[in-house]
């Protein structure tokens, strides 16, 4: 199946790209082989030039690459722009704080000396997905690359002009040809090419199921794998919440990158005494976004990726109004070219409904009202993922409660879920396993070598 670039906002069709043959496939690993054994010896000082001189190229395109992302999955051009900045100012961050995340570190022992080297291991495969086009392959790549590691991009393949885009600015940033290479691959070649002996690791952004094949794969080579998977991430709102603070934060945390993200809020667990107020302002919030082309300052919410993206969030509210749960906003897509879909409030979903089980990836918020807080954090629990959490309280001590008791692999206080290149990035259950970002991600695809001199 070729690489296809399909507008959201129109629905046309942007370009196509033919997947590459196995004789081409075959030429780049090798090359990217060829490349790992000269720029595994490059000094840690010309690796932080050149994500510098990349950085400086993503700010200086910054609108024809945000245009881009926009153009390829439909982003607003606000996010787009956000998207972008980012990714250069993790490029920046890891090619000033990079170095001495890789120093050698001393360890007391009965040695003259002991320590631990960060030796790069080789040739990551990054499967990518294409919610984040630019970010999801860059918090990746910029620490990698930064160890003396090489990348290969097996990319969505609804994103081709992003993931040539990103092969390009490595490539005049003055990374050498093969540090960072672009496959246009099926899926169906995965297994094989992490079964490769030139692939070293493979790292995950995707669902359950994209997660379970790759770490089999991977798990059948004995290789190391990294897996981001899906979230239904919770957002309690507790007693002494600040509803003018969480309520639009709420909103972000919902319709962010147009409900298409693994760390967006998805479920609102609310306490009894706060939870008519929070539903009633929720909903009036929610309902005032304006949907519309994401080239435009004044939308809010754009389209989602594809037709089979609107018809599934389509047919996952259809199935919960059906089984009686209640509509606060939305709950429609919106007549039209594109596949828009307007951003919806749900109370009343209960686990017999495919809202109330299933990952919701669009702009579609369930509410539900417990008891106490205690009720918040079993209900937060009660799910196979563990990806992220957001907690909405004044009281220290309901902060601390809700920091010890969930299981996630992040939980931020009085702020929604992000990820920022200085904190580890990952989650627990069947959300995946393994870390990204900081000097944790940093050292997966590392050799954590032990030095002893007697």
């Amino acid at each position: 199946m070729p690489y296809t670039s399909v507008n959201p906002t129109t629905g046309a069709v942007v370009e196509t790209h033919p997947d590459h043959t196995d004789e081409h496939v075959d030429a780049l690993l090798d090359r990217a082989v060829a490349t790992f054994q000269w720029y595994r010896t490059t000094s840690l000082s010309d690796r932080s030039m050149w994500l510098r001189s990349a950085a400086e190229v993503l700010e200086g395109e910054l609108p024809n690459i945000a245009t881009i992302l926009t153009e390829e999955m439909g982003k607003t051009f606000a996010a787009a722009k956000g998207e972008v900045l980012k990714c250069a100012m993790t490029m920046r961050y890891y090619a000033d704080h990079g170095p001495a995340m890789l120093a050698p570190e001393p360890v007391e022992s009965p040695a003259s000396r002991s320590e631990l080297r960060y030796d790069p291991i080789g040739c990551v495969l990054a499967v990518m997905p294409w919610n984040f086009p630019l970010w999801q392959v860059v918090r990746f790549a910029a620490p990698a690359l930064m160890a003396g590691n090489v990348g290969v991009l097996k990319h969505a393949s609804n994103v081709p002009r992003a993931a040539l885009c990103l092969e390009d600015v490595f490539r005049r940033a003055g990374f050498a040809d093969g540090v960072f290479t672009n496959l246009f691959l099926p899926a169906s070649k995965v297994a094989a090419l992490i079964a490769d002996d030139r692939i070293a690791a493979v790292t995950l952004t995707g669902s359950e199921a994209a997660g379970a094949s790759v770490g089999a794969a991977a798990g059948a080579a004995l290789k190391k794998c990294v897996l981001e998977l899906g979230g239904s991430d919770p957002f309690i709102v507790a007693s002494s919440a600040d509803l003018d603070r969480a309520v639009p934060m709420a909103v972000t945390g919902r319709v962010q990158n147009n409900g298409q993200s693994c760390i967006a809020a998805k479920r609102f667990l609310v306490v009894a005494d706060r939870y008519d107020e929070f539903v009633a302002r929720f909903a009036e919030q929610m309902d005032a976004l304006v949907v519309g082309d994401p080239m435009d300052p004044a939308t809010n919410v754009g389209p989602l990726v594809s037709a089979s993206q609107r018809q599934e969030i389509s047919e996952q509210v259809a199935d919960a109004v059906a089984k009686g749960a209640t509509v606060h906003a939305g709950g429609v897509a919106v007549d039209g070219p594109g596949f828009f879909y307007r951003p919806t409030v749900l109370t009343g979903v209960d686990p017999s409904m495919r809202a109330g089980c299933e990952e919701l990836f669009g702009p579609v918020a369930v509410v539900q009202s417990v008891p106490d807080l205690d009720a918040a954090i079993a209900v937060a629990n009660a799910t196979p993922w563990g990806l992220g959490a957001s907690v909405w309280a004044m009281d220290p001590a309901e902060q601390e409660r809700c920091v010890a008791g969930i299981e996630a692999g992040m939980v931020f206080v009085n702020a929604i879920v992000a990820s920022t290149p200085e904190l580890p990035f990952g989650g627990i259950k069947r959300s995946g396993y393994g870390r990204e970002l900081s000097a944790l991600g940093m050292r997966e695809f590392c050799n954590i070598k032990t030095v002893y001199v007697a």
